[in-house]
């Protein structure tokens, strides 16, 4: 299905509240995946399986689904060799008795149920590997009862432990080391038993220092006397890991050997999770299993587009058994947009196996391709009009559709010339049409709604239209063509009767009114006398804005002959024409009657150096003489 089609038709979003009544990733994974089928066979069972589920739910308080976690990434590792450790295996144990329940709870349903009922038959219960794991992993790690050699060595590592122990509180509590120690504790540092003892005293200790704290101000000593014991306690634990190791491998093995059995029991938890997720939004929005077909008969009766809020007004539309095209004029925010979408979607739900919020009677045709051109498809990055990209996309569904496409075209034709752009898409729509599409299309153009009226297999519908208020009445009336909103508005607006019938003479027989109007209501053109803009009023030293740059400058040369004024800014003179320039103060408001205005064009450092040079000073004077001979080797060269 066409990319662009499921995101205007907003299909994702839709699949996005059937995933929100899943209980696992599993089903997750599967609605993320999901796409709309144009087999009818699929399309029936997919039905049929949310209507089974739906019946379920509504008969039954729940589904033993809640619980069962997604195993996936456990299963690939077992696939590809890799131990699982005890929390794995206690999750594999937790599916495969989610399984055993939702097993025995379909098997009773077969009469609710059948199809779902009949999924059950696949799904094999590891009854001795669940068993297993539950004898041997308790509380996150392989239990001590989990084998005899397992038992004895964590039976001799705890005589170990309590010796260890014993010995330490002994040396801590002897008063002749008391001096020693730092704090009286016993401390685990690296899987060995040491003593914290002052630094200054570790030489008085006999044993090794395994530690020392940061600001070295204590050392952890394993003391002599619990050196062979804690040797001996690590050579236990070694034996431990070996056992455990040796334990989850079994475990391993067992899964790996029933690895087939345990994918198909994945993939059966998944689909039930989706089929059940399925049946709830059925339930949510108390939907129906629409009739389906594939030969392009389309029957909606009281549809409601499945993500528009609150009361949203019923649609009644059909096509594809009188006629195969229809087309819709109405005012706009009349509706039109959303009729479209709701046909898009509600065939998109229904190729997904979704129910609709309709009354039974619906029935819906599915389709190979569904293609809609709706809203404003104007391209920046590429430079094409609104137009431009309209045109675009048609010749691309002018490429791919057949006689199983389904249509819907929102304001064909607009975004040019009225005429070029009516009969530009009334010879498109003849174009699907004798490829054997569907087409429904919304419009502005009265031509393209005569044309409709024309053809044996168009039909004309219309948007009602409250003519009292002024209204939308969102509700779609097919077999008759609207009246022309504009007019009725008009007139509402006080627009006189006359403007409003000639209007109509127009519209019916293009027979305009071409009488020139009385000379005596022309107005003459009154002849003006135009002074010439001048800019002269610019002084030197006036303060202005810079109109480009919205920052201030002095006029440092008066207005020339082209306009352009030279003025101070940023410590540089810059040409500007008086037009990019606006007066904030003149110089008159500035400055005294005698002020030198030379020197508001010179830097301080030039004015520095001029001060230094008047009254002799030898650093000034080299400087100077420096310039000009650096100037003289330029112009030699």
């Amino acid at each position: 299905m066409n990319e662009m089609t499921m995101e205007t038709l907003q299909y994702n979003e839709l699949k996005e509240r059937v995933k929100a009544h899943c209980v696992s990733g599993l089903g997750k994974e599967l609605i993320q995946r999901l796409q709309p089928s144009s087999a009818l066979n699929v399309v029936k069972t997919r039905l049929r399986e949310t209507t089974e589920a739906r019946r379920l739910l509504d008969a039954e308080s729940h589904v033993p689904l809640i619980g069962i976690s997604n195993i996936g990434s456990i299963v690939k590792k077992v696939e590809k060799g890799i131990l699982l450790d005890p929390g794995e295996l206690l999750d594999v144990s937790d599916f495969l008795r989610g399984c055993r329940r939702m097993k025995t709870f379909m098997l009773e349903k077969e009469f609710f149920a059948p199809m779902l009922s009949s999924y059950a038959q696949s799904m094999t219960e590891l009854r001795s590997i669940e068993e297993e794991i539950n004898a041997s992993i308790k509380g996150n790690r392989v239990d001590s009862e989990a084998s005899k050699e397992l038992k004895r060595i964590r039976r001799h590592i705890e005589t170990t432990e309590a010796n260890i122990q014993e010995r330490l509180l002994k040396f801590l509590r002897s008063s002749a080391n008391k001096d020693y120690i730092q704090e009286f504790f016993i401390s685990k540092k690296d899987d060995r038993y040491t003593i914290p003892i002052k630094a200054s005293y570790k030489k008085h200790v006999q044993g090794t220092i395994v530690e020392a704290s940061g600001k070295g101000s204590t050392v952890f000593i394993e003391p002599a006397a619990v050196a062979k014991l804690n040797n001996e306690l690590a050579m236990l634990k070694a034996e431990e890991a070996v056992e455990e190791y040796q334990i989850l491998a079994t475990l391993s093995g067992m899964i790996m050997e029933q690895i087939a059995k345990l994918n198909v029991n994945v993939e059966l938890i998944a689909q039930y999770d989706m089929v059940f997720a399925k049946g709830k939004y059925s339930r949510s929005i108390d939907g129906i299993e629409p009739q389906v077909n594939d030969h392009g008969y389309v029957n909606i009766v009281g549809g409601k587009h499945p993500l528009l809020p609150g009361n949203v007004v019923p649609l009644d539309f059909t096509i594809g058994e009188d006629y195969r095209g229809l087309i819709i004029t109405g005012p706009n925010a009349g509706g039109k947009t959303v009729v479209l979408k709701t046909i898009g979607l509600l065939t998109l739900a229904t190729m997904s196996g979704f129910h609709v919020e309709a009354k039974e009677e619906t029935a819906i045709s599915l389709f190979e391709r569904i293609f809609v051109d709706i809203g404003d498809h104007q391209s920046i990055e590429n430079a094409l009009s609104t137009f431009s990209s309209h045109m675009k996309n048609m010749a691309d569904i002018l490429m791919s559709a057949n006689h199983r496409t389904l249509l819907l075209f929102d304001e064909i034709g607009s975004g040019t010339e009225p005429n070029e752009g009516a009969a530009l898409a009334i010879a498109i729509i003849e174009e699907f049409y004798q490829k054997g599409c569907i087409t429904v299309a919304t419009t502005h153009y009265g031509e393209i709604k005569r044309f409709s009226e024309m053809h044996p297999d168009f039909m004309n519908a219309a948007m009602k239209f409250n003519s009292e208020t002024l209204e939308p009445l969102y509700q779609l009336l097919i077999g008759t063509s609207g009246d022309s909103n504009a007019l009725w508005i008009s007139k509402k607006m006080n627009i006189s009767d006359s403007i409003i019938e000639r209007a109509k003479t127009y519209m019916e027989h293009k027979a305009y009114n071409l009488d020139t109007v009385d000379e005596s209501k022309k107005r003459k053109p009154k002849v003006v006398e135009t002074k010439k803009e001048t800019y002269a009023d610019y002084e030197v030293g006036d303060k202005v804005k810079l109109l480009d740059e919205q920052e201030s400058a002095l006029i440092y040369k008066k207005v020339d002959s082209y306009n352009n004024v030279t003025v101070f800014y940023k410590e540089a003179f810059k040409e500007v024409n008086v037009k990019r320039i606006a007066l904030e103060l003149s110089a008159s408001e500035l400055y005294p009657p005698d002020y030198d205005l030379n020197t508001l064009f010179v830097s301080f450092k030039e004015r520095k150096m001029q001060h230094d040079f008047d009254r002799g000073s030898k650093k000034a004077i080299k400087k100077v003489e420096k310039e000009m001979r650096q100037r003289k080797g330029e112009n030699h060269s």
